[in-house]
């Protein structure tokens, strides 16, 4: 029987003698797969973290991380977690395009964090060296290549579950980034209540998680990296942009290894059924894939309910698989979760009445209604309720700002006093920023605090306009941003979208107006349409309302999508970090 650990250190070095032959498997863009079993995980990260102590490195040192390439991301992570050396994991660059914002959060990160190195794949090297020069605790940039191919191996320190393990950095900040401290004893209690109390994911019968999340990100790197390690759980790890380029080896790759779990965004599962072709669903024998969780953004229950009909009937994917999940970064990653085997339970409520009072309250005939979806209940020792703007607890099927407390919560935000006090309340309660109600002890998020849409007296959800226009014809599904901005006399709405190719603006505009006036009674004040790639979204690939709003307001919507890497701003940018990095590197090679 695996052991209870205590940190995830001891994990990574322990459990590979209760099972020695479940894996990590790594797959290229190119398809080829590389696997490491748990026995060579652990000396493969004792020789890295042996190595990153012979850099000059120690234990509470920060370090950035800008690695491309999955099998080395996470070694070099796992080798950090053993040394008490802190990873920063950092997304790389999108676009040559964006280089200048890309490098202006970058370095603010790294200050942040304090770093003393980055490792960075060889193929950015080129356009990160300037970095050295932007923040002044950065000594140097090295390739993640580097510490390929090494045999030595020291003695490691002793670890703690107070120890930091990592800093995650929140996705949506740009002015102030916060870094999320994640202690090892968080990530414990976070992986044995994803895995044990409600994935359930059996070690003894070799069950699996299966994924394509970015590695830099708290879902891919907790939810597939650390949970099933520590529970002796083996994982697959495909590639971010060959998923997005290809959706089919999604569930090809859980056809193939009998995967028993994966996660995504709500975005992925309608995109996943759009490319999918009726020669795959008849290939695909997906009985064996118990969980398909959805988080990281609300939860559309009709996409849920679609792809669940097309692969049960087809595919033979379990009806019940479906789980939404609710989670964040402060939390360590998951808050809440349907527990294993229940259906997807959603609650239908009067629209007028929970716009005006937040009450939950059954739906009136010939009226609105508005649907949410139980992302099950807190873990146990964990605790999640709705309290007001007074810092009131609410009862039951009251809407609220949500609060969570237990194991799980991280330790503060990185050196940020101030950030830590608004967020991390000293009886142990993290306020959120989210909306929602607590109805049978589960939970039901509602939207962001600050996304609030408040139109004539009425609180409407950004959310709730936006899945009534996602169906539109000529409207790309999942790029749909909805917010206010001032009136003449009050707060207007304004919705943004994306447009699919060939589509007639005036006629999307024309149907969106009415499609929301029908359907929640409201009045659209302006419609902007934009092309494929042109909403501001985050690097793992969410929207970005407020970002979108501010664009809106200084006219600037639009400018994310110059992604054109032949285009000549692109290689002007390019060209300029490529000269500041040619010239951070002379530098230090002098010095």
């Amino acid at each position: 029987m695996l052991p209870k650990f205590l940190t995830v250190a001891q994990a990574i070095a322990e459990v590979g003698r209760y099972y020695p032959e479940h894996d990590m498997v790594f797959q290229d863009l190119a398809g080829k797969e590389t696997a490491f079993t748990f026995v060579e995980l652990e000396r493969e990260t004792a020789v890295r973290a042996t190595a990153l102590f012979d850099l000059g490195l120690a234990k509470g040192d920060r370090f950035g991380m800008v690695v491309i390439e999955p099998e080395d991301f996470v070694l070099t992570f796992l080798a950090a977690l053993r040394s008490g050396i802190v990873p920063v994991p950092l997304y790389p660059p999108m676009s040559f395009a964006s280089l200048d914002a890309y490098h202006e959060r970058t370095a603010k990160v790294l200050a942040s964090a304090e770093a003393r190195v980055v490792f960075a794949s060889t193929r950015l090297q080129n356009v990160l060296w300037s970095l050295v020069d932007a923040v002044p605790s950065l000594e140097r940039l090295l390739p993640i290549e580097s510490l390929r191919g090494l045999t030595t191996r020291g003695t490691l320190p002793a670890i703690a579950p107070s120890d930091v393990a990592f800093l995650q950095y929140t996705s949506g900040s740009t002015a102030d980034p916060k870094g999320v401290v994640v202690t090892q004893g968080s990530l414990i209690a976070n992986a044995k209540g994803i895995i044990g109390e409600s994935l359930h994911l059996d070690p003894e019968k070799n069950e699996k998680g299966i994924h394509w999340l970015p590695l830099y990100h708290d879902m891919g790197l907790i939810g597939f990296v650390i949970a099933p390690l520590v529970n002796g759980c083996g994982s697959v790890h495909l590639p971010t942009m060959r998923f997005i380029k290809k959706p089919s080896i999604w569930m090809d790759a859980m056809h193939r290894h009998r995967g028993t779990a994966t996660f995504a965004p709500n975005f992925a599962y309608a995109l996943a059924m759009k490319r999918v072709t009726p020669e795959d669903l008849a290939g695909w024998d997906l009985s064996c894939l118990r969980v398909l969780g959805c988080g990281a953004e609300p939860i559309h229950p009709e996409t849920m309910r679609q792809f669940a009909d097309l692969f049960a009937t087809h595919s033979k994917l379990p009806r019940n698989a479906i789980m939404p999940a609710y989670g964040m970064a402060e939390a360590t990653l998951a808050i809440a979760l349907k527990r294993c085997d229940d259906m997807m339970r959603t609650v239908i409520v009067d629209a007028e009445t929970f716009q005006q009072t937040g009450t939950v309250s059954d739906p009136v005939e010939d009226r609105p209604a508005s649907e949410y979806v139980s992302c099950g209940a807190p873990f146990s020792g964990h605790e999640v309720s709705a309290f007001d703007e007074q810092g009131n607890l609410l009862p039951e099927g009251r809407e609220g700002e949500l609060w969570h407390r237990g194991p799980s919560v991280a330790a503060g935000y990185f050196r940020n006093p101030t950030a830590t006090a608004e967020a991390f309340r000293a009886d142990g309660w993290l306020r959120t920023g989210d909306l929602g109600f607590v109805l049978d002890r589960e939970v039901f998020v509602t939207g962001r605090l600050k996304d609030l849409i408040i139109l004539n007296g009425r609180n409407v959800h950004p959310q709730a306009v936006e899945w009534e226009i996602a169906d539109l014809d000529g409207v790309r599904k999942g790029n749909v941003v909805a917010f206010s901005v001032p009136g003449e006399s009050s707060e207007q709405l304004v919705v943004v979208l994306e447009t699919r190719d060939g589509a007639d603006s005036d006629a999307v505009t024309v149907a969106v107006k009415a499609k929301v006036q029908k359907e929640l009674a409201i009045t659209v004040a302006d419609v902007v349409c934009l092309g494929a790639g042109d909403l501001p979204k985050t690097s793992s690939g969410k929207l970005q309302r407020r970002k979108t709003r501010q664009q809106y307001l200084e006219g600037a919507l639009g400018a994310e999508g110059s992604r054109t890497f032949g285009a000549t701003a692109s290689r002007v940018t390019l060209a300029r970090h490529v000269a500041k990095s040619l010239w951070s590197r002379a530098k230090a090679a002098v010095l």
